[in-house]
């Protein structure tokens, strides 16, 4: 039977380059003989992107009304991909197409959620590499997600892994992580990276920093999102305590006769007390609304892959 995919591919200011990414892709896509959609999704071009665009056929075309960010774009693809598979790729022609049957070969061979393509020989500037060898470091630090190259673009996911997600931020470069942390499987595949020969670059240190601030955001999520009350409880609780050891050592020097008024050891303590209530309060207050989040919307902590119920009475049902 065919494979269905559906083929992911932001694009912003790309007016010389969608015609070529278009016309490699149904190449692959015949060949291989899939079933295929390609969505495109114009992220406010100013270029003439979008009139091109509207020249391809067959295609799907997605017109931002302005310029909201790589991870939107990837966002609403996904919401209007209609088939098993999710391919998304960028579209400055530097992930190659041909690269497609790899990944759907390998997630189907070792029963994957998610595969990710590796660009072990990078087509990028020094400034570029180094910035992004950074990254992938502080990523694997504190995401541990095992991808080496997570900020390639061209990955491949069953359609089921995005039931649950909202996309936004820079979150496009660590949706591994985040289907990760929901318990679905990643593996990896080299693939092929080519120097762009048309168009600008769109990656700045504007955005360097807000994939930085993401990470910490998804490393929080990760530890914390459905136990607040660890965190924000937990250090209210250590403040609190501190508090009251600050208090009681007041307390003795007050009783051997030191003259308190000189000394900052009142205010401090009554300062730690309060604050660790606070907190403490604070993590009260984030547990009751991570709870009624994950009552009242779709999403939940964690993800159920199958649900199998035994003819066997005498055997449990799987959970």
């Amino acid at each position: 039977m065919a494979k269905k995919i559906s083929i992911i591919i932001p694009v912003y200011n790309e007016v010389q380059n969608v015609s070529k990414i278009h016309s490699e892709i149904i190449d692959v896509c015949e060949s291989a003989k899939y079933q295929y959609e390609i969505i495109f999704v114009d992220d406010g071009s100013t270029d003439g992107t979008t009139m091109a665009l509207k020249e391809l056929y067959p295609a799907k075309i997605l017109v931002f009304r302005k310029n909201f960010g790589q991870t939107a774009a990837i966002d609403a693809g996904i919401k209007h991909a209609k088939n098993d598979h999710i391919v998304t790729m960028d579209g400055d022609l530097q992930n190659d197409p041909h690269d497609i049957p790899r990944l759907i070969d390998h997630l189907e061979k070792y029963d994957l959620d998610i595969v990710s393509g590796w660009r072990i020989n990078r087509k990028d500037t020094t400034a570029k590499r180094i910035t992004s060898k950074g990254a992938n470091l502080l990523r694997t630090l504190l995401l541990k997600d095992g991808i080496h190259d997570s900020g390639c673009s061209l990955k491949i996911y069953k359609k089921e892994c995005f039931n649950h997600i909202n996309l936004y931020g820079e979150m496009h470069r660590f949706i591994p992580a985040i289907l990760k942390i929901k318990g679905f499987k990643i593996g990896e595949v080299q693939v092929n990276h080519r120097p762009r020969v048309a168009g600008k670059t769109k990656y700045d240190w504007k955005r360097t920093l807000k994939g930085f601030v993401d990470i910490l955001s998804v490393w929080f999520w990760n530890k914390y999102a459905v136990r607040p009350l660890h965190l924000l409880g937990g250090g209210g609780i250590i403040i609190l305590m501190m508090g009251v050891l600050v208090s009681l050592y007041a307390f003795y020097l007050f009783f051997l006769g030191q003259d308190m008024s000189n000394t900052v050891l009142p205010l401090l303590s009554v300062f730690l007390i309060t604050s660790g209530i606070q907190l403490f309060i604070f993590g009260l207050l984030a547990d009751i609304i991570m709870k009624v989040y994950f009552e009242k919307t779709r999403d939940i902590p964690y993800s159920i892959q199958e649900y199998v119920e035994n003819i066997n009475p005498i055997k449990s049902k799987p959970q």
